[in-house]
């Protein structure tokens, strides 16, 4: 099997209370850093340009938001719009992003998340559902976990909002809460 760029492969899912945790995130990791981080942080697509500007005057990582054909790389944090998916072309792991009018969250952490169940074997991936309202990204984290991937949920305790990581936990047979310190800690090492 060929190699896809990135190696490793950290998603993360969030809606309310999303953006203060996000940002905690990306403003500890080191300019080196060995993953690509993908971003579905629920939030009108008018926002997203200046969250990901914000993000990347903050963070050593590079910053952007995610565009139709983009190329994942190690040491880049994407946020992404929509429905998005991870997908393959070539030798390299892309986006994909589709409109649609009928979507009940954008961006659909489901989506995303789905889509790069697809190449757990390929690339380490670690996925993240933080604090947020109902369960957008459940499914996806829980796919995710069928296929190897590791899958955490923030804590009750971290939480702004303790559903989506509440109904993850409970359909996940092994995903884990954990605390946002600790989240932290989990991605700088799975990054190193």
């Amino acid at each position: 099997m060929k190699y896809l760029e990135p190696k490793k492969l950290i998603l993360i899912g969030a809606s309310t209370g999303g953006p203060a945790h996000i940002e905690k995130i990306a403003t500890v990791l080191p300019e080196n850093f060995g993953a690509s981080i993908v971003v579905a942080q629920h939030m009108g697509n008018e926002f997203i340009p200046s969250f990901a500007k914000r993000l990347n005057e903050r963070s050593k990582l590079t910053v952007s938001q995610a565009r139709e054909g983009d190329t994942l790389h190690a040491g880049c944090l994407y946020i992404v719009s929509e429905h998005a998916e991870i997908i393959q072309n070539g030798e390299h792991l892309t986006f994909c992003i589709k409109t649609n009018p009928h979507a009940h969250f954008n961006p659909d952490i489901n989506t995303l998340f789905l889509s790069a169940a697809h190449f757990v074997g390929r690339c380490e991936i670690l996925a993240f559902i933080l604090t947020g309202i109902g369960d957008d990204g459940v499914d996806g984290c829980v796919r995710l976990e069928q296929e190897g991937a590791r899958c955490i949920a923030e804590s009750e305790k971290t939480a702004v909002v303790y559903g989506m990581p509440a109904r993850a936990k409970e359909r996940g047979a092994n995903i884990h809460a954990k605390d946002l310190h600790e989240i932290i800690e989990i991605i700088k090492q799975f990054g190193a």
